[in-house]
């Protein structure tokens, strides 16, 4: 466990992916800041109403200016992203996401 820890702290582990986790990368359409948002396919999503699928809906404020966005994600069976709409703001890719985050 130790020696574990000590890698991970050196660069040489791997951090495992979490296979519950669906990010949504996002950015506030007032103040530009960038905001990931991590949903837990367990907790967070709703069955869709048709039947198949699933719909995650998520309300996201930034740390800036405190602006409240909207999110709606349908999903498939396997978790792959379908439709998605967002209020008050606009997705991001994970390149974007980071990209921004490092200016």
């Amino acid at each position: 466990m130790i020696w574990r820890r000590i890698r991970e702290l050196l660069g040489r582990g791997i951090p495992e992916p979490d296979p519950d986790a669906i990010w949504l990368y996002v950015q506030c359409g007032r103040c530009g800041a960038p905001v990931s948002v991590r949903a837990d396919r367990r907790y967070d999503l709703n069955p869709h109403e048709s039947g198949t699928g699933y719909v995650l809906i998520k309300e996201i404020m930034d740390n800036r200016c405190f602006q409240l966005m909207r999110a709606e994600v349908h999903l498939d069976d396997h978790y792959r992203v379908v439709e998605r709409t967002i209020e008050g703001g606009r997705f991001l890719s994970p390149e974007e996401y980071h990209q921004l985050q490092g200016a």
